[in-house]
This record gives C-alpha cells, sequence and structure tokens, in this order.
C-alpha cells in the first residue's frame, strides 16, 4: 500500500503529457488524480462518430514509439500487449496538379530513388545531402534539446561544434524554406520538405532551418495505430488506471489554490476542493496566462511562455467511399504555391488555395471495401472566433480542391464533422484556437517555451505547449519531464523535514505494492 504520507498530485488534464507524467509518477509510489474537463482521456487526440465507426480528428502520425515503449516499461508493462503497432514502410504519398506524385519510405535508399524518378539524378543528390544534414541535426539537438528537461545552452553548443557540417543551418535568421533553397533546385522538393514546419505549428518561411530535424524523427519510422491513434489515448488511460491513478472524466478544475506561496490544491467546477502536494497543468500554458485557474498560475510564467501563438487547423473527421486517386494511410495534395496558402495564414484569413492531408485512417495494410474513415487537415491561423460563412468557405476550398487531383466522395461530410479554428478554442481554454502552443518561428523560439517547472512552487507544465514542443511523443515527453521534477523537487522537500523534525514524508517505492488512488 502506499504509506498515508504519500505526497499526492493532481494533474489537470488528460492529454498525452498528463497520462505520462500520471503513469511515471504513480509507478514512483505517489498517489495521482487526473481531472479531465471531457468525457475520456486523449486531450487533443480525439475521435469523431461515424458510420463507419469512431474516425481520429487529431493527431495521425506515430513517430518515435520508443517514447511510448519506455513509458508502458516505467509502469512494468509491453506496450506490445495493449496495442498493435503497424509499421509503414511508406511514410507518406505526396501528389501536385502537374500529376506528379513521389512516396517517401522508412528506407532512404528507397525515398533516394524515388526522388531520382520524380526529378532526376541531381536531386537525388541533393536529397542525400539534405538527409544527413536532418540527421545530423537530430542527433545534435536529440540528447540536449529534446530528451533533457530544459534546453541545455552549454551542451547544445559542445554538440553543434562537433558537427562542423550543420553550422550552416544554425545561422541566426535563416528560415527552413531558405535553408531549402540552398537545399534543392526543385521547388517541389521544398515544398514538400517545407510542409514539415506545419508540424509544429510553423510556417517554413518563418521558422528556423533547425526544424528540418523534424524530417529525421519521421524518417526513423512512423506507425499506425489499428483501430485508431485514440487507442492510444484509451491504452494508456487504462494503464494510468491499471498503476493506481484516479481518473475523474467530466470535471473540470476552476481555480489552483495557493497557501503559504506554494500550490496547495485545485476547486473543481462542482466546488469540491482538492488538497495537494503539486499540480500539472496539462493544457495551453496561455490558459494560465489568461487567468483562468487564478492569480498565482496566471504570474507563473512570462508571456513568452505562451505568445505569439502556433497555427491551427480546420479538421474535417467523416467516413465515405473515395473514388480516383490512390490512397495510402498518409496523403499529402499540395497546392499550386506555398505563398498562396501561407501568406493569407500569416494574414489571419484562410487560404486562397490550401495544401491538404488526408489521413486514410482504414488503409494501413491496404484497400478495404465499403464506407472509409478519413481526416483531412488545412492549415489555419489561431483565432477564436467563427466568421459567418466559415464553414461553407472552408468546404469549398477542400473538396473541389481534391477533386482536381481526381478525388471524390460518394457522399460529403455534414457540417459536424468540421472543427474550426474556433471549435479548438472552445475544446482547449485559452488556446485561441492554437492547437500546437507557442509558435515555432524564430530563432530562439524552442529556447522560450515554457519547462515542466514554473514561478510557482507546486505548479508544473506537461503538454505540447511545454518544453520539447508539440507533437505526440514530445507531449509524452514533456510529461515525463514534469514527473522527474515533481520527484525531485519533492524529495528535496522530503529531506529537509525529516532533518527538522523526526519521520517525516515518504515516498512508496513501485516494489511495495500501492491501493488505488483517491
Amino acid at each position: 500500500m502506499k504509506d498515508r504520507f504519500s505526497p499526492k498530485v493532481i494533474v489537470v488534464g488528460a492529454g498525452m503529457g498528463g497520462l505520462s507524467a500520471a503513469i511515471r509518477l504513480a509507478a514512483a509510489g505517489l498517489s495521482v488524480a487526473v481531472i479531465e474537463r471531457q468525457s475520456g482521456p486523449g486531450g487533443k487526440m480525439r475521435s469523431l462518430p461515424s458510420p463507419a465507426g469512431p474516425v481520429d480528428a487529431g493527431p495521425t502520425v506515430l513517430t518515435l514509439r520508443a517514447v511510448f515503449d519506455a513509458l508502458f516499461e516505467t509502469a512494468g508493462e509491453r506496450l506490445d500487449d495493449h496495442l498493435h503497432l503497424i509499421a509503414q514502410p511508406v511514410l507518406a504519398r505526396h501528389w501536385w496538379l502537374d500529376g506528379a506524385t513521389l512516396d517517401l519510405f522508412a528506407d532512404p535508399e528507397a525515398s533516394a530513388a524515388a526522388i531520382a524518378t520524380l526529378a532526376g539524378p541531381k536531386a537525388e543528390a541533393q536529397f542525400r545531402r539534405f538527409n544527413a544534414l536532418s540527421a545530423q541535426l537530430y542527433s545534435a539537438f536529440d540528447g540536449p534539446m529534446m530528451q533533457a528537461a530544459k534546453p541545455a545552452l552549454g551542451a547544445i553548443g559542445w554538440s553543434a561544434l562537433r558537427r562542423p557540417g550543420i553550422w550552416g543551418a544554425l545561422q541566426p535568421g535563416l528560415s527552413l524554406a531558405n535553408q531549402l533553397v540552398r537545399s534543392f533546385d526543385d521547388p517541389r522538393l521544398r515544398q514538400l520538405f517545407g510542409r514539415y514546419a506545419t508540424y509544429v505549428g510553423g510556417m517554413p518561411h518563418l521558422s528556423p532551418a533547425v526544424l528540418a530535424l523534424i524530417w529525421q524523427a519521421e524518417a526513423r519510422g512512423v506507425w499506425a495505430v489499428e483501430g485508431g491513434m485514440h487507442r492510444l489515448a484509451a491504452a494508456l488511460g487504462a494503464l494510468a488506471e491499471r498503476q493506481g491513478v484516479s481518473l475523474e472524466y467530466g470535471r473540470s478544475v476552476r481555480r489552483i489554490e495557493r497557501q503559504s506561496g506554494r500550490v496547495s490544491g485545485v476547486i473543481l467546477s462542482d466546488g469540491r476542493t482538492l488538497k495537494c502536494d503539486a499540480v500539472v497543468f496539462n493544457g495551453d500554458p496561455a490558459g494560465l496566462l489568461a487567468g483562468l485557474l487564478g492569480n498565482g498560475p496566471q504570474q507563473a510564467l512570462p508571456p513568452s511562455a505562451a505568445h505569439p501563438r502556433s497555427l491551427s487547423a480546420w479538421v474535417w473527421a467523416f467516413a465515405a467511399t473515395p473514388s480516383g486517386a490512390d490512397l495510402i494511410h498518409h496523403n499529402v495534395f499540395f497546392a499550386s504555391d506555398p505563398a498562396r496558402e501561407f501568406g493569407p495564414i500569416a494574414r489571419g484569413q484562410m487560404p486562397e488555395e490550401a495544401t491538404l492531408y488526408i489521413c486514410a485512417e482504414d488503409r494501413q495494410r491496404g484497400r478495404p471495401s465499403g464506407p472509409e474513415r478519413f481526416e483531412i487537415i488545412m492549415n489555419a491561423p489561431a483565432k477564436s472566433g467563427e466568421p459567418s460563412g466559415e464553414i461553407a468557405q472552408c468546404r469549398a476550398r477542400t473538396f473541389p480542391q481534391l477533386a482536381r487531383f481526381g478525388l471524390t466522395f460518394d457522399q460529403m461530410p455534414p457540417d459536424a464533422a468540421l472543427t474550426t479554428p474556433a471549435g479548438f478554442a472552445a475544446l482547449h481554454p485559452g488556446s485561441q484556437g492554437a492547437i500546437y502552443g507557442r509558435s515555432p518561428h524564430g530563432t530562439l523560439a524552442s529556447f522560450q517555451r515554457p519547462g515542466a517547472r514554473t514561478k510557482l512552487p507546486g505548479l508544473y507544465l506537461a503538454g505540447g505547449g511545454a518544453h520539447p514542443g508539440a507533437g505526440v511523443p514530445m507531449a509524452a515527453l514533456s510529461g515525463k519531464h514534469a514527473a522527474e521534477a515533481i520527484l525531485t523537487d519533492l524529495t528535496s522537500a522530503s529531506k529537509s523535514r525529516q532533518m527538522a523534525m523526526p519521520g517525516g514524508m515518504s515516498m512508496a517505492s513501485r516494489t511495495t505494492g500501492r491501493a488505488p488512488s483517491r
């Protein structure tokens, strides 16, 4: 059983970061409760009903599966015993209006050969150099940046000095778009690899060149979750419960309480007060800065921790029978000119001509018969309001554009199948519709994202708005960082108290067993 003096942690939000933190803290012997305003786990990893079954309406790309293998192992379990992940030999299929298509593969040699077929031997050689640059950037930043609890400037500098091949890409003010002009002659390849900036809510002409490393995260493997990404959220929720975590769905936190200058508990929307030693906030830090959970948390972060905002999206989630284009699991249909997409977005408007991403969820192993589940994503500016006619305008920007590529559906999705930026703003309070937290634009953007600790003792952050940033594995890593910070801080506090008086706070270990949290 847990020691009756075992520290109590409340996690606000059951997204990837919150669940990751809760599982790790419970595995370390702490008493953990998760409060989630939605009806189930997942946060942005959500689904909507359709005639073909639940269809993903959030993240669709799973990379860096080792992050999740390690999370299950922390709890003494194996991911493969609870989920079936299907490695995707073809990472994505890309389409242009000139009729060209390009598949990128988990095998870099296959990708190089496909690029040679598309654009010739010079383009193949350029891809090989870009792939090597991306790999070096990833290696340089993985340990001191992504895996570290906060960016370690000294370690990053030393890591970069040992890799002179990346120095050019680290030039202050160099954008990803400019780096891609250096890397590729073919504008289609510049457009394709520039799209990776949108993975973290940025635009290629404003995001730093170092984001070229995002390609490497995908190149190292993409997995599909059998049944949909929402199954991953459900599996993590179940894992948390098996660890003794108390999960309360359909509840929201009204205020984070303070006593003696540190967090002391939370007040729920139903008026209940829950006492605790620490709070993990798994939401957009902008919500704290807006004062949504009280004055104390509002002062716990600088404004630069959440502003400026990242991109949002218009997301369709529906079932239909497609005709025409030969889809695979991940597909990208490019606009004719990136400027016609990102120019209007930068001005807060809907793109004149959009690049459209389609997840054909049921094509993990081929083409099924009958209706299939689809998620279509169009990049959007972050905004809280929904202008009149926006849904009709989005529909007009989406399906006629796909028809230009030869892709049609036997029925159009209802309006309810679309989540707008205003819809995301309502789902994630304080976010202003941004779904990636702080914008990645600017050379120092990654260093301004908040870490796990805040200026309010006992308040910690996890999620895509915290370090190391947006994306499913990154959010899970943020939960790891939050859990490690809490364990370090509570252990330090326990030692201080034990020195001051007999007895003191203790933390039950994994081997002592545990009773369910309350």
